[in-house]
This record gives structure tokens, C-alpha cells and sequence, in this order.
């Protein structure tokens, strides 16, 4: 949930942006319905269920959520308006009861006065007490159906389709998946008491087998294929060699239990995996085009946290210059490809996915998706892409050329006791192909909230290692990567040639158009016009234009999409 404070500086920016643009899973903005209260009340139980249900976060009312400019968009709240009757109205019509809190924000526009209704959901799912429901998904909020039903009980561990039992025996187990289940455990160091355990004791150990009987769990990890088809129908996994986007030239299709599927992925995927050698002294060093270590936590991600009632396969496909890998089932809990890298651990199939970490197979404390992202940043490769598309993950390997200079460079680190975080790489990455980096971007891309990546990039400018170097100041203020760093990673010898002279080539170019603009009386540009000039993104004109402003050069007239940019000297 979001404080009084962090809606107070998100505020700042409907001057160049709408609400709808700043709202996210935990943040909506709702204007007040003068005309009618009770329309008000049910709008507000709507959005309290629809947030309830979607883990909690922060309604701020009284701000339109289509205006831009401050003034445009934030009404306000009647001041006659009493919180303790909206708490009741909203506690009376939800099911379970729902006690939001509300608080105010003062603010000089519209009624002075809004409203911030902070919801929790500790008893997903809600509904209103006509059994009406939405859940929060990113901004909206969708109908809480039958499927999303079950999709919130099992983020909420109130359903777990993998503990449910069967009418299976140890017949029913295959000696070859389980050899090959302690075979990945072993390589992982899993402890040697456990993995001597008889087959029977080894199940009821990692609690496959409550009150004598299989689990579904149980089958997933070390069933036969024909018992695994018999109660498991939706499992499955299919390797496709694409062509093109339609075509494959060869496919490969299985049942088996995870651990063998595992291991018949990896093989096939594997076969088209080219090897850069690379030699240091005595020594040849070997690196995948696909590290080893991040496909093999893909497909373990893809094979425990599928949804096996969809009926859909894991679906892999290896395309010449990228690699997919796909599971039935969107991501739960609250977790999207947003903030995936450090939201906690959500799985959609507990039994089975405790019974890995009993195993040391996968991490319980979410470093898995962590180590994906750093085995490609460490050789100078682009982490992986992770997307929903309609109710699957899809995680893409780009084929990427391999940088020899900066693994070098991660090894020396790591040698001189800095092991790089994955918020350092991802920021060295960017820096790599792009001149500078800003907070707002830095956050988006490390997927942390700008306070803690500023904190982030301070210490990689102060700090012994010292990669960067701060220009620009206030909102202006930007990173670069070192000169003799850019050397070290192979790079541009000059890395501020396309930085700093491009961005004052650009100041230069816009400050003499709107001094042109003034000779002639004309009005001054917008955002957009100063855009296609530079051919920046809002965000680098805005800085810009503060940069013009603190040098006393120009000034921003209006607010929003009716801003205008005006050298200094006139008055329209």
C-alpha cells in the first residue's frame, strides 16, 4: 500500500501524465461522485473487493483518472463527506467483511481534500454480498470467474492440486524417475541421509504420501508414464525445432515424470546450443550460448509451477537466434513479469514444489529467477524476457554474442571481493548499448522503487569499484559508465561522444527553435514537437526542458498535454 507521502509526490507528475498512467496492481485513482452518494458507496465497495482480492493496495479518491494537469484532475472530496460511514458502508456490503482504512491528503486544487482508502486481503476471495466479485489484475479489474476463483484459492494456499490424493500404489512409481530424480539431487548437494532413503521412505520423508496414500505430487516426480496419464491427463511436455514462426523440422513430445523430462529437455535443447571456448593461460573455458544454469531454472520453473488442469503441455521452442519456454497457467499472487525478479515466492502447486526444495532442486526464497538473470548478465548477454500471454508464462532466451571482455571484467570483481548484484549488472548491461541511464529507468529495469535504486547508484558511483558518473542535477541527474570501464568492457573509447555532445547538440537545437518561435511571436513547442526534433522520449524532454529552465533559459508554461515550452524573454 502506498503512504500519504508517495501520493503526494506521484501528484508531481499529472502535470505531464494522466492518473491511468501512474496506477499499477496496488494503485487506483477514482474521481467522487458528487450527483449521487449512493452510486459512490457501491463504487467504492467495487474497488475495495476488486483491490481485496488482488492483494491489497491503495484507491485514491477525488482525482479524474483521464486529465491531465493538477488542476484538471484532482476534484477533490466534499469536506462534508464522513469516513466513518463510508468504513460501515463498505464493511456491511462485502463478503467477508472488508474494514478498509481511509486517509486524508490536503491539497490546494478542487475541494482540498482527498481521500486514500487502503485495503487489505488477508481472506481471499471477496465479494459483495450479492456474491459479485472483480480482482485486480495490473490496472483493471476483471471478472473474478470460476478459473480466477481457483487461480486466487491457489495463490492464497487455500488449494494445492498437487497434494490432492489418488487411488495409486508403489507400482504406480518408476525406478528409472526416481534414480533420476536422486541423480539431480545429488549434483545439487541435496543431503546424502536423504537421498539413501528406500524409495518408500524417500516419498514419505519429502510428504508426497499423507496418511498412506500418493499424491498427485508424488507422480509428478516419480510416476510412471501410464500412471502419470491415468490421473494427470493435463501433463505433458512438447520440444519443437522452429524453422520459422509456423514451421518446425523436428518435435519431440513426453510424459514422463519431471525429473526424466528434465533431463530429455535439457539433452534436445542442448544439441543446439553452441559453445564459445575461451582461453585463459593454461586454462579453455567453456560458455553456452544458453547458460546451463539458467535453462535449467526455466524449465524446473516451467515444469513445477504449470497448471496441470488446463490440459495444456510445457512447451519448448528453439528458434535459430532465441529460445522459449512456456507453461500452462499465468503467474499467481500478486507476481508479474514486472516485478517477478525480487516478488516473494508464489507457487501454484506447494506439495510439489516443497518437495524440491526438501531436494535443493529449487530455492524457497525466490534466488532462482536471481541466478537466471546473472548467468546471462555476467557473460555481457541481455537477461531473459518473461511475459504472460493470456493464461501461460513465456520465458525467452535471446541468442546473444558473447563478451569475453566483460566476463573478464565479472571475474577480476569477484576475484577483488565485489561480487556483482543483479541491480549492478542490469544497470552495467544498459549502460553497454545505451550512453546513460536515469532513475526512473534504472528502477524500471532493476524493478525496484527509485529510492532504493538511487541508493543503488550512488554506491556505484562512490564506492571503491567507482563504475560511474553522475551528470546533470535534481531531475536532470544521469549516469555514464566511467571512461577507463568502457575500455575495460571493450566499449566506445569516448562513451560521453554519444551522450553529452548528442544531449547539448539537442539542447542547442531546441533552444534556437524557440528562439526562432520568439522573433517571429509564435507560440512556443509542446512535448510532442520537441520530440520529433530530438527524437527523444517524454521522459528525456521533460529533462531537457528542466535543464533549459535551471540554466534561465526557457520556461514551461501551462500545465500537461497543454504545456508549452517558451525561451526566455516573453509573455504570451
Amino acid at each position: 500500500m502506498r503512504s500519504v507521502q508517495e501520493i503526494r509526490d506521484l501528484l508531481d507528475r499529472l502535470d505531464e501524465a494522466d492518473a491511468d498512467s501512474i496506477e499499477g496492481q496496488d494503485l487506483d485513482f477514482k474521481r467522487w461522485n458528487e450527483r449521487s452518494l449512493p452510486d459512490m458507496i457501491e463504487l467504492l465497495v467495487e474497488a475495495a473487493v476488486c483491490m481485496a482480492n488482488g492483494g491489497g493496495g491503495t484507491v485514491v479518491l477525488g482525482v479524474a483518472d483521464r486529465e491531465v494537469g493538477r488542476e484538471a484532475a484532482i476534484l477533490g472530496v466534499p469536506l462534508e463527506i464522513d469516513i466513518n460511514k463510508l468504513i460501515h458502508a463498505v464493511y456491511n456490503k462485502t463478503d467477508p467483511r472488508l474494514t478498509p482504512e481511509f486517509e486524508e491528503l490536503r491539497v490546494p486544487e478542487g475541494t482540498g481534500r482527498l481521500l486514500l482508502m487502503q485495503v487489505r486481503g488477508p481472506m481471499r476471495p471477496y465479494t459483495d454480498t450479492a456474491g459479485r466479485g472483480t480482482i485486480r489484475i495490473e490496472k483493471s479489474c476483471e471478472p473474478l470467474t470460476g478459473t480466477t476463483r481457483r487461480d486466487l484459492l491457489v495463490a492464497t494456499g487455500q488449494a494445492d492440486f498437487s497434494a490432492q490424493l489418488i487411488d495409486a500404489g508403489l507400482s504406480d512409481l518408476s525406478p528409472s524417475a526416481l534414480e533420476a530424480l536422486r541423480r539431480a539431487a545429488r549434483v545439487e548437494r541435496s543431503p546424502d541421509d536423504l537421498l539413501a532413503l528406500s524409495d518408500r521412505d524417500l516419498i514419505d520423508t519429502l510428504g508426497l504420501a499423507p496418511h498412506g496414500r500418493l499424491s498427485i505430487a508424488a507422480l509428478l516426480l516419480a510416476g510412471t508414464p501410464e500412471a502419470i496419464a491415468r490421473h494427470v491427463p493435463g501433463y505433458g511436455w512438447t520440444h519443437l525445432r522452429m524453422q520459422t514462426a509456423t514451421d518446425y523440422s523436428d518435435r519431440a513430445d513426453g510424459a514422463d515424470a519431471i525429473p526424466i523430462a528434465l533431463a530429455r529437455l535439457t539433452d534436445r535443447i542442448m544439441a543446439d546450443n553452441p559453445i564459445v571456448t575461451v582461453q585463459r593461460g593454461l586454462y579453455h573455458f567453456e560458455f553456452r550460448a544458453y547458460p546451463e544454469v539458467a535453462l535449467r531454472e526455466a524449465l524446473l520453473n516451467a515444469l513445477c509451477h504449470a497448471d496441470y488442469q488446463r490440459g495444456a503441455p510445457i512447451l519448448v521452442k528453439q528458434y535459430s537466434q532465441k529460445l522459449e519456454i512456456s507453461n500452462p497457467g499465468g503467474l499467481v499472487g500478486g507476481i508479474t513479469p514486472t516485478n517477478i525478479l525480487h516478488h516473494p515466492p508464489m507457487p501454484r502447486n506447494p506439495l510439489l514444489v516443497n518437495a524440491l526444495v526438501r531436494l535443493r532442486l529449487v530455492n524457497r526464497s525466490n534466488l532462482g529467477m536471481g541466478r537466471m538473470y546473472k548467468a546471462f548478465l555476467l557473460e555481457g548477454k541481455p537477461p531473459p524476457l518473461i511475459e504472460e500471454h493470456g493464461a501461460a508464462v513465456v520465458v525467452t532466451f535471446r541468442r546473444h554474442e558473447f563478451s569475453e571482455a566483460f566476463r573478464r571484467f565479472a571475474a577480476e570483481e569477484f576475484a577483488a571481493g565485489r561480487d556483482l548484484g543483479v541491480d549492478q549488472l542490469l544497470v552495467l548491461n544498459h549502460l553497454l548499448t545505451h550512453p546513460e541511464i536515469d532513475t526512473a529507468t534504472a528502477a524500471r529495469l532493476c524493478q525496484r522503487d527509485e529510492a532504493a535504486i538511487r541508493e543503488t547508484l550512488n554506491a556505484m558511483e562512490t564506492d571503491h569499484a567507482c563504475f560511474l558518473q553522475r551528470g546533470g542535477t535534481g531531475r536532470g541527474t544521469y549516469w555514464t559508465l566511467r571512461s577507463d570501464l568502457m575500455r575495460r568492457l571493450g566499449g566506445d573509447v569516448e562513451p560521453d561522444r554519444h551522450s553529452r555532445t548528442d544531449w547539448e547538440a539537442a539542447k542547442t537545437r531546441v533552444l534556437s527553435v524557440l528562439r526562432q518561435r520568439l522573433q517571429r511571436g509564435e507560440a512556443g513547442l509542446a512535448n510532442a514537437e520537441v520530440r520529433a526534433i530530438t527524437r527523444f522520449d517524454r521522459r528525456q524532454v521533460n529533462r531537457l526542458i528542466h535543464e533549459l529552465q535551471a540554466e534561465g533559459l526557457a520556461r514551461i508554461d501551462g500545465h500537461g498535454r497543454g504545456a508549452r515550452y517558451v525561451a526566455m524573454g516573453t509573455s504570451e
